[in-house]
């Protein structure tokens, strides 16, 4: 018969940055790391209908509405990514089990995490695409519903991971300066609120990131190979703004899909640049503090 399981304090209870080493250096079970998980994800729930209750329609700017419509197609292409995240983590958990038991620990709490992810994204999409339709804008049609849960492509696991923390980078600040740029608290609490959650998704992501690398199994040079593909000119961190948007028949990608008129959308490119920096070093260790450095240092490894 085990011993029960100590529960943990909710006030001290935070993500698992060193995820490889719980597992292979403090023998935590999978059990212990799911109940950090879903306390911390417990802890952060809030409710859509409650925020929506406090916006006032009648004060929000062109802007604010263009914020609002984006992010709500953009929230839609989630869900697919969480779905393929489950079954990715649970198959490489399974390649690595007779070779690397803490590294196919590391692949399960992974997609037992994707749950909470799927979850907390739903909030997002149905809450900003609620918004978008009480405000009289274009509503989805159920053939873009459809399109944009497409699911992607398969890839290596420390690729789509570090992909994953850069989206969601990339959607903390998006929804940080959209915050920053409203004049009516309601909709300033919700944008406020998906930041937070987005910013933790990150830092879930790049937990797992960092475990794959300090396995030993998986090479920085993968982490740096989505770096540069982001933070190079014309990179896709510009999203639409980028001078050629690649034709993707497998799945859609959000920031190809932002249609902002003639209003100027919120943005901060330098924001999110020192972000991917410093995911990068928390990943690998190696520190770099501009694009060329990025890319200096992905073709040495490729070399």
């Amino acid at each position: 018969m085990t011993a029960a399981i100590k529960p943990l304090s909710s006030e001290k209870v935070e993500i698992i940055a060193d995820l490889y080493e719980a597992f292979s250096k403090k023998r935590m079970s999978l059990i212990d790391v799911t109940w950090v998980q879903h306390q911390y994800h417990e802890k952060r729930r809030w409710s859509a209908v409650e925020f929506l209750n406090q916006v006032n329609f009648a004060n929000l700017s062109k802007t604010d509405m263009v914020c609002v419509w984006n992010a709500g197609r953009a929230e839609l292409t989630t869900k697919p990514g969480a779905d393929r995240l489950a079954r990715q983590s649970d198959a490489e958990c399974r390649r690595w089990l007779d070779t690397d038991a803490d590294l196919a620990a590391v692949f399960q709490a992974c997609g037992t995490w994707s749950r909470y992810w799927n979850e907390e994204e739903s909030f997002h999409e149905t809450t900003l695409n609620v918004l978008a339709g009480g405000l009289g804008m274009e509503a989805v049609s159920d053939d873009t519903f459809i399109e944009f849960r497409k699911i992607f492509p398969d890839d290596n696991m420390l690729r789509t991971l570090f992909l994953l923390a850069i989206s969601e980078i990339t959607a903390t600040v998006n929804y940080s300066r959209c915050a920053a740029n409203t004049s009516d608290p309601g909709l300033r609490a919700i944008f406020k609120q998906i930041a937070a959650d987005e910013a933790q998704h990150m830092r879930y992501f790049i937990s797992f990131a960092k475990a794959l690398v300090d396995s030993g199994k998986y090479h920085a040079k993968d982490a740096f190979a989505i770096a540069h593909l982001f933070l190079r000119e014309d990179g896709e961190l510009h999203g639409s703004d980028r001078n050629r948007i690649e034709t993707r028949d497998t799945h859609v990608n959000w920031w190809d899909h932002l249609d902002t008129g003639d209003i100027e959308r919120p943005d901060d490119i330098e924001g999110k640049q020192n972000m991917i920096f410093s995911a990068l070093e928390k990943v690998t260790g190696i520190r770099v503090a501009s694009p060329e450095e990025v890319e200096d240092a992905w073709m040495e490894m490729v070399a």
